[in-house]
């Protein structure tokens, strides 16, 4: 059986609306909605904008002219300048179990490295079971609090990873 193809690639302004929608269809599903949560930061609207920022980039997996996910890295705010943050990476069940994710994780954590950063950092909540194997996977340890001012005080684990 042959596995279903995607692309990975850098967002742009037509991806908006459907990053926003993915964010506000994936988050609900694992309890994060709400104030605390990604999902009520203002980018989620204009996600290709905020990432257009200097050192940060945002990727999106597309499969047959559909955009089903994407994640990004960006400066920790509240941080060091030496460490970025993993972030909005979400993706709609019909990405998920392709290595779609290892592919953005990949990228991100590329041009992480690309941009400088020595660290990468996120944040992420209790049940997003296959989220945390995929980050341990990619080499992201467990620490006991979190790092910065990411305002998503909903998040309860924390990972950080050596560049």
């Amino acid at each position: 059986m042959n596995m279903p193809t995607f692309t990975v690639r850098p967002i742009e302004a037509r991806d908006d609306v459907d990053m926003a929608r993915i964010i506000r269809e994936v988050m609900p599903e694992f309890g994060a909605n709400g104030s605390g949560f990604a999902i009520s930061d203002p980018e989620v609207d204009w996600m290709h904008r905020a990432y257009a920022a200097p050192r940060s980039a945002y990727f999106v997996v597309e499969r047959d002219g559909r955009v089903l996910g994407g994640g990004g890295v960006a400066p920790l705010e509240g941080g060091d300048n030496r460490t970025c943050e993993l972030r909005k990476m979400y993706f709609l069940p019909a990405a998920r179990g392709l290595g779609a994710g290892a592919a953005v994780m990949a990228r991100c954590l590329d041009a992480a490295r690309g941009f400088g950063f020595a660290r990468c950092y996120l944040e992420t909540l209790t049940g997003m079971d296959a989220a945390m194997r995929l980050y341990e996977r990619s080499g992201f340890r467990r620490i006991d609090t979190a790092l910065g001012d990411t305002g998503h005080g909903g998040c309860n684990t924390f990972y950080l990873r050596e560049l």
